[in-house]
């Protein structure tokens, strides 16, 4: 079967419309009150990996529902004009899922060059604790 569009090609259109944060940047961003690490990793990554240190879990699944305060999912996080820099696994989903949030019409979003394992390798701070968001 071929696809319209294959994952590269929508991972490639996404990279063209979104900010990447380079490490270095991020790094200096994680004592800013004003930025909101988002990590949209499935659980199991978590466990496995740990997590940036004070960052919030989004599931990629629920990502768009959080976001909207419409959605029955929200999460005032999402509300409260902090700059959201996104991360996953190695910046494909994050890529994606800051050019929807972009679409979507939330201000501030960026995501992570290189995502979590650019992290890791750079040996950047790694935390345990998985940070769930406040209820609504």
């Amino acid at each position: 079967m071929k696809l319209k569009l294959g994952y590269q090609e929508l991972i490639a259109q996404a990279m063209a419309q979104i900010e990447t944060v380079p490490l270095e940047q991020a790094q200096l961003l994680l004592d800013d009150l004003n930025t909101v690490f988002v990590d949209i990793r499935d659980v199991r990554e978590l466990e496995r990996d740990g997590m940036i240190p004070n960052a919030l879990h989004a599931p990629r699944g629920m990502l768009e529902f959080w976001v909207d305060p419409e959605s029955p999912y929200y999460k005032p996080i999402f509300g409260e004009g902090k700059r959201l820099l996104l991360y996953c696994g190695s910046a494909w989903r994050s890529a994606l899922a800051t050019e929807v949030l972009q679409r979507m019409g939330v201000p501030e979003v960026c995501h992570l060059e290189g995502g979590f394992s650019a992290w890791k390798r750079a040996e950047l701070p790694i935390g345990q604790k998985v940070s769930k968001p406040p209820s609504a």
